[in-house]
């Protein structure tokens, strides 16, 4: 049959396939009402992906990057990327959107310059457009306010000197940095895996007893292994990427979405995953009919405990020494940035 009578047929025998017959599509009902959110980040940011895991459905991304330098990771790029007149540019290259608040996605960027050089650049933004602003370094500071922590352990890719700067920072608003752990990398950080950032949480964390960890840069992929560490660990894990959503979200009256994350859900603070090791309590088991008191009764069993485990979902891996990963190798046999592939939750 020709494509001519096929389609004649059609017609004739169902009337409302004719050609230029008016549809209903009512029962659509969409496409939802958005919010929008701006987001400036590095020209070097690869974690697009990673921040609309936090963003409810009803919010849209707006994102635009700083220009290109070449640069490696660096004090000196971290002061690049974060000029006020680079600032200016990318707030008004979200102009066009309007959206309703605007957020410096960079860690080092927001805090190489100090508590005072975190502000400039919030006035800067602001000065720039019309929308409130942050960066992620003061939105670091208000989740360690949300949660009561003023002692924090600390993971960052960085070199020691960037590592260095993010203490500094954190000391200059009261908060004591317990322990520290750090990759040394100046390059492709988005590649490093889930196993070593692991690894570097229970390094960072070994020392004194800190309140919470913090697992620094945006371009760290953090997302899926946020739950697990606050499962093995017992304290909130707050990570770059996790702080500038939530605050970039509360300014807007909306609430970050997350799986089990103590900086999101007040009830994983307190919950059945709190923060503080649950006891160990004994099996139940139905009560027997009691014996006649004639007759010879055995000794009752111990009570059968449920020892409560630390999720071990993630396998460590990486260097078995204390010391900073300075060598770290980056040359990755894979280009994806998510251990168990695809981004999907790790495995339980």
């Amino acid at each position: 049959m020709t494509g001519f009578h096929f389609f004649s047929f059609l017609a004739i025998g169902h009337p409302s396939v004719l050609w230029g017959s008016p549809m209903d599509v009512s029962f659509l009902g969409g496409p939802r009402p958005q919010r929008g959110v701006g987001i400036v980040a590095p020209f070097d940011f690869a974690l697009d992906r990673e921040l609309w895991r936090w963003v409810p459905d009803d919010v849209s991304l707006h994102l635009t990057r700083t220009p290109f330098v070449p640069v490696e990771v660096s004090l000196d790029q971290a002061r690049l990327v974060s000029e006020h007149e680079t600032l200016r540019e990318g707030v008004q290259a979200l102009y066009a959107v309007a959206p309703e608040v605007v957020a410096y996605a960079c860690t080092s960027g927001s805090f190489v310059g100090g508590a005072a050089g975190e502000l400039s650049m919030i006035a800067a933004m602001e000065e720039a457009g019309e929308a409130p602003s942050l960066t992620t370094s003061g939105a670091l500071l208000a989740a360690l306010r949300e949660i009561g922590a003023l002692r924090v352990a600390v993971v960052t890719p960085y070199t020691k000197s960037v590592t260095d700067s993010l203490e500094d920072f954190l000391g200059e608003a009261g908060i004591a940095v317990t322990g520290r752990s750090y990759l040394g990398l100046t390059r492709e950080i988005w590649r490093v895996p889930y196993r070593d950032v692991v690894e570097m949480a229970r390094e960072a964390v070994a020392g004194d007893a800190p309140d919470a960890l913090f697992i620094s840069c945006t371009n760290l992929p953090t997302y899926d292994v946020i739950p697990q560490l606050e499962a093995e660990l017992r304290m909130p894990v707050l990570s770059a990427n996790q702080v500038t959503l939530w605050d970039a979200l509360r300014r807007i009256g909306k609430e970050a979405v997350g799986p089990y994350q103590a900086l999101l859900d007040p009830v994983a603070r307190r919950g059945p995953a709190a923060m503080t090791p649950s006891p160990t309590l004994p099996v139940s088991r139905p009560e027997e009919p009691a014996e006649p008191a004639a007759e010879s009764v055995e000794p009752a069993a111990e009570p059968v405990v449920l020892p409560v485990e630390p999720e071990a979902a993630l396998a460590s891996a990486g260097t078995e020494s204390g010391e900073p990963l300075e060598g770290y190798d980056q040359g990755f046999a894979s280009g994806g940035t998510d251990e168990w592939g695809g981004g999907n939750q790790p495995p339980v």
